[in-house]
């Protein structure tokens, strides 16, 4: 079906181009209408493999699937602050110490909508998981 539709949209490309322009007394030359096609063909190609890769990507479901993710602290978890997990914002508050901004942390539990993390470095206790 992306194949068509990119096969319609340089049709229409091409009508225009040849047909529509010149009318309004715009001339563009063959080889300016193969690099316009050209250019229209790889932004299809790339806009097609993207919105493909974001529709393949696992979703998160809820919080409790977060447990186990890794993310960047963004502002100081003193013990509360945010993290970016996935490119998203989360408030979340440390199981330990301070933790500094631009440090990895894991995510270990949830407390309603707040994340509790630990840094990544830090091994967690016997009997935790």
């Amino acid at each position: 079906m992306a194949i068509l539709s990119t096969l319609l949209e340089e049709a229409a490309l091409v009508v225009i181009v040849l047909w529509g322009l010149p009318k309004l007394g715009i001339h563009i030359p063959p080889a300016g209408l193969i690099a316009l096609m050209a250019a229209w063909g790889a932004f299809s190609v790339i806009t097609y493999r993207m919105g493909s890769r974001a529709l393949r990507r696992k979703p998160v479901v809820g919080l409790p699937g977060m447990v186990g993710s890794k993310g960047e602290v963004v502002s100081p978890l003193v013990p509360e602050g945010l993290i970016r997990i996935k490119g998203e914002l989360w408030i979340a508050k440390s199981a330990g110490s301070k933790i500094d901004a631009g440090e990895e942390v894991t995510v270990v539990a949830q407390d309603g909508l707040k994340l509790i993390v630990r840094k990544s470095n830090v091994s967690e206790p016997k009997g935790t998981k």
